[in-house]
């Protein structure tokens, strides 16, 4: 799994920023409080909500959100938040659509021009020269960083643009899973899939369109598949194994295992593959 998964940093680094911006309110104007209180507020949210939701965000602009308040910020009190201008060089490393990226081009530009009144021209203009730079700069490494890693996923990848992997890659993940389970208590299952060889592509296909993106479908052999599923509870585990189930063709044989009944240290691929069988419904 990626590195998306360790976001203890990510979390601490948005509770430092509530708190940072809370000890500002007591001086502040009304206008600028609110839109201070509204920034920690969603500070807050998100760091409290990260740890499931942007897994499975679905193009939602939330770096547009974060564009609009930081504008809100400094065009409040451009006078005592000068300063937050900067904080455009974090906005542009989030990886973003060029829409949005367009949409906070305009926010860092209308922030410069609000700060005009406030500062120098000449100080304005090294300012703003400054900015750009590190605008580019930040868009730059993360484009550079994005390609990289969709090189590097799409060469381990079976079939382009679809997250189904070599067997060899579930043995990694399990790992770092099983790990991660236990500090986030987040249930994860194993189901692996039985099928007819000639079934084998068109049921990975499937299983990569019923699961979610940051699930992964693995084939372990000519006959066999598996996928890492993680919920919440185990009672969403189930209902979501159900509707999976379901889909799948009627000729399909299927065993589910919670992944921390799975003892990792000695398993092997062979093993995984021969896991025993037990029907989820009856097969034709």
């Amino acid at each position: 799994m990626q590195s998306k998964y360790k976001i203890s940093l990510l979390k601490a680094n948005l509770l430092a920023a509530a708190v940072a911006l809370s000890l500002w309110i007591p001086s502040a104007e009304p206008a600028a409080a609110v839109m201070m209180w509204l920034s920690i507020g969603w500070l807050l949210i998100t760091a409290l909500i990260l740890d499931f939701s942007h897994r499975r965000s679905r193009g939602l602009p939330w770096q547009m959100l974060a564009g609009t308040l930081l504008l809100g910020l400094i065009a409040s009190a451009p006078d005592r938040h000068a300063l937050l201008i900067w904080a455009w060089g974090a906005v542009f490393m989030l990886p973003q659509d060029r829409w949005a990226a367009v949409f906070n081009g305009g926010a860092a530009l209308v922030s410069c021009l609000v700060l005009l009144p406030h500062i120098p021209l000449p100080e304005w203009l090294l300012m703003a020269l400054s900015l750009s730079i590190l605008l580019l700069l930040a868009m730059s490494r993360t484009h550079q960083l994005l390609t990289i890693n969709g090189v590097i996923r799409q060469r381990l990848r079976l079939i382009p643009g679809l997250n189904l992997w070599a067997g060899e890659q579930l043995l990694r993940d399990l790992i770092r899973e099983q790990t991660r389970s236990e500090r986030e208590a987040i249930h994860a299952d194993v189901l692996i899939v039985r099928v007819r060889r000639r079934q084998l592509w068109p049921v990975a296909q499937k299983l990569c369109e019923l699961t979610y993106d940051f699930e992964n479908v693995y084939r372990l052999n000519s006959t066999t598949l598996a996928t890492l599923m993680l919920s919440k509870t185990p009672g969403e585990a189930a209902s979501r194994r159900t509707l999976l189930v379901a889909a799948l063709p009627d000729n399909v044989l299927t065993q589910h295992t919670p992944l921390m009944d799975i003892e990792l240290a000695s398993l092997t691929l062979d093993e995984l593959s021969h896991f025993p069988a037990s029907h989820l419904r009856e097969v034709a």
